[in-house]
């Protein structure tokens, strides 16, 4: 939302006159019982109530409690978009129009990057979508496909402890920095091995690749716009962003295909137990089968988006976590120990020591209530037109559902805006979809699969940071004092690195 105020400036030079009268045309709402919404101006739409506020969820729940509606209509240039902001209004959307609301919108950008192949994320309703989803669950995502990453996970946790014991005394962490790093660390070596040659290229253009698609595109807001596509420069950003990291998956696919070919000619083989995500993908494509062939594009794209989904989300709900916890040192205490008691001095914490830990999830639940990294979700379309609490949703609508305001809302959760980890104590309300007040993942068919895989990860690295050290925050800060200052790219991350110091209270054993 950060570039909407030179957007706007830009779009008298973007859109002909001949669009403009096209647009008040359609002004109309052909009798529909359109949701309640913002006045709109011509041509743009509802865009310029967005730029008082970079951040789209926030300005659209006040947008919901103006109208004390539970969904609000929007157009934003050519696209109308319809949000959901209570939990009624999410249970029609990912549960009583499921099916109609399966399909993801498709603009420009995503047609031009996905010309070849299609990922899971994005991937239209229909017979290839529900073949990706089947792999991810049952392949790729499943909770032994997770658990078999387990010797990466405490590794790359372990290499985290170490890194942060031997920071010089006395000198703040970034700890934003080390989180991100190893989320993306454990990332790369689940999905594409441990042996890719050229990861440092891979995640430097991966981040690029994040940033640029979080930029507003003046091509997807006026798709019927050949000038708005000429002058639109983000979609070729992305476009080239993109090939680029279409070439590194190359390389790494052939390291594999190299490395298996090899093991072949060798006596015994691999066991599934040592496969990668690329290798799992590639013993499908060769097994065949499959209703829908799986390309190599495919997989690319496949693999592109499981982890961005997978290192993005998580790496942001840690961070969020952590600054929760050292603006709230009784949490953080608590938290600490249940850990040292449990632990009883051990000198490393790994997966078989969370089993019994039940502060550590309630602290994970609590941050994607109040932090959601999806704010409002990903977006969906409304494949036909039916009504949504009351309201008609026209055809080809852009949805959200908007859980930030619905996690925040004082109607369903008491003392809303305070991060109370224990008030999911009672383990009444859960994020696995079926409680439409808290769902950080989704819910429905486009619920994100990857959700055991997220949370495994988060519960160890939290977990081996409250164990291993103290936090403190740097000199002359006090807990209130933490900058919690968000801001929006693909997902909403803090706008600021945190950084702490560290104080050693179990040394991890060498």
């Amino acid at each position: 939302m950060q570039q909407l105020g030179w957007l706007l400036l830009a779009l008298p030079l973007v859109i002909p006159p001949l669009l403009l009268l096209k647009l008040r045309k359609r002004d109309g709402n052909d009798g529909l019982r359109l949701p309640p919404g913002p006045w709109q101006l011509p041509v743009i739409g509802s865009l310029h109530h967005l730029v008082r506020s970079p951040l789209a969820h926030r300005a659209i729940a006040d947008m919901a409690r103006r109208f004390d509606a539970p969904i609000v209509y929007l157009r934003l240039g050519e696209i109308p978009v319809v949000v959901a902001s209570s939990p009624d209004a999410a249970r029609e959307v990912m549960k009583t129009h499921d099916l109609n609301f399966a399909t993801r919108p498709w603009g420009p950008t995503t047609q031009a990057i996905r010309a070849e192949g299609e990922g899971v994320v994005f991937a239209r309703y229909g017979a290839l979508w529900r073949q990706l989803r089947k792999i991810c669950v049952l392949e790729l995502l499943s909770a032994r496909r997770v658990q078999s990453f387990r010797r990466v996970r405490e590794e790359e946790v372990g290499c985290l402890v170490t890194a942060i014991a031997a920071s010089t005394p006395g000198e703040a962490v970034n700890v934003s920095e080390r989180i991100a790093a190893l989320v993306a660390d454990s990332a790369v070596r689940a999905m594409i091995g441990d042996r890719f040659e050229r990861r440092e290229e891979f995640l430097e253009h991966l981040a690029e690749g994040i940033k640029i698609s979080a930029r507003f595109s003046v091509r997807d807001l006026f798709p019927s716009s050949r000038l708005a596509s000429f002058v639109g420069r983000t979609t070729r950003w992305v476009q080239d962003n993109h090939r680029k990291l279409l070439e590194l998956m190359d390389s790494a696919i052939q390291q594999h295909q190299e490395r298996r070919a090899a093991m072949d000619s060798a006596a015994g083989g691999s066991s599934e137990q040592q496969e990668d995500l690329v290798d799992v993908l590639l013993r499908l494509q060769k097994e065949g089968g499959l209703e829908v062939p799986l390309t190599m594009a495919i997989i690319k794209e496949l693999i592109l988006d499981l982890f961005i989904a997978g290192s993005e989300t998580s790496a942001n709900a840690l961070q969020w976590a952590m600054a929760e916890l050292v603006r709230n040192p009784k949490l953080m205490q608590k938290a600490q120990d249940e850990l040292r008691d449990k632990m009883e001095g051990k000198p490393t914490v790994t997966e078989d020591d969370l089993v019994g830990l039940k502060y550590i999830k309630l602290i994970i639940k609590e941050t994607l209530r109040v932090h959601p990294v999806v704010p409002m979700l990903l977006p969906r379309e409304c494949r036909e037109s039916c009504k949504v609490m009351g309201y008609d949703i026209p055809k080809g609508a852009t949805v959200f559902v908007n859980v930030w305001a619905i996690n925040r809302d004082p109607k369903y959760w008491d003392d809303a805006e305070t991060f109370k980890p224990d008030r999911f104590e009672d383990g009444k309300v859960d994020f696995k979809g079926t409680d439409f007040e808290f769902t950080p993942f989704g819910a429905g068919r486009r619920m994100c699969p990857g959700m055991a895989f997220a949370q495994a990860s988060m519960e160890l690295v939290l977990a081996a940071l409250l164990y291993h050290f103290d936090w403190e925050l740097p000199s002359g800060l006090g807990p209130s004092q933490v900058d919690m200052t968000e801001e929006m790219g693909i997902t909403a991350r803090r706008k600021h690195d945190l950084y702490l110091h560290p104080v050693v209270r179990v040394p991890q054993q060498a």
